[in-house]
């Protein structure tokens, strides 16, 4: 499959094939490279295939639905995704932020917002750069983090990290720029749903930045995004 060089490539999932053929046009007229799936499964071989720039995605699909889909793919790394569904409840959009959606849109919509919400998340992983190479150390001014090892040294001593904080801090720092929120990260490192594990993800921030930054009290490279979550600003 030729991908043209230079453009932006969106990946489209939608069972609905006049919604498939109103986003391709549309799209393309943006000057974006498109692609089209019609079901969950083809959607995820597709993502795998293309690794899209963005994924627009349906939630009640054939085959595998868009949550299951978007958290395969979280699990290898991750898709920049905006989220269609004909469902507007709260918990559907909780659930979706939870496994990884950037945007949640509600069908019907109009194409003019569907547009500027591309180009929004567009925008905001711009700084992410390509996929990490889990084989290769991440650098961030004076901290080296190599999971392969499981090692982090800082200002170039080693510094020892319980698995939970080995595991928060690689989630941030190989998407440098995104910021997480608290939810998010509690379902993709601790594995959880549940809030009341909030007061564990506060005290591991706490001790990462102990151990990591020159002065935890102004940490420069885990920030808080108050009301949101972290990023980690490398």
């Amino acid at each position: 499959m030729a991908m043209a060089t230079g453009k932006k490539r969106i990946l489209v999932v939608d069972d609905d094939p006049k919604i498939l053929k109103a986003l391709d046009q549309a799209l393309q007229q943006e000057g974006y490279e498109v692609y089209r799936a019609e079901d969950g499964l083809q959607a995820l071989e597709m993502a795998r295939k293309v690794k899209p720039d963005l994924m627009i995605l349906d939630i009640m699909l054939p085959k595998m639905d868009g949550f299951e889909v978007l958290a395969q793919l979280q699990s290898t790394g991750g898709v920049p995704t905006l989220i269609l569904s004909a469902r507007g409840e709260e918990m559907d959009k909780v659930v979706g932020f939870n496994v990884g959606a950037d945007d949640y849109l509600v069908k019907p919509f109009r194409l003019s917002e569907l547009l500027l919400r591309v180009r929004a998340i567009l925008r905001r992983t711009a700084g992410a750069g390509a996929p990490v190479d889990e084989d290769r150390p991440l650098k961030f001014r004076d901290i080296e983090i190599n999971r392969s090892s499981r090692t982090v040294i800082v200002r170039g001593q080693p510094v020892d990290l319980t698995p939970k904080e080995f595991d928060l801090l690689w989630l941030l720092a190989s998407h440098p720029g995104h910021v997480f929120s608290r939810e998010a990260l509690l379902q993709r490192v601790w594995h959880s749903e549940y809030s009341g594990d909030e007061a564990a993800l506060t005290v591991c921030v706490r001790r990462l930045r102990e151990k990591i930054e020159r002065d935890p009290g102004h940490p420069e490279l885990i920030k808080t995004i108050w009301g949101i979550g972290y990023k980690f600003d490398g």
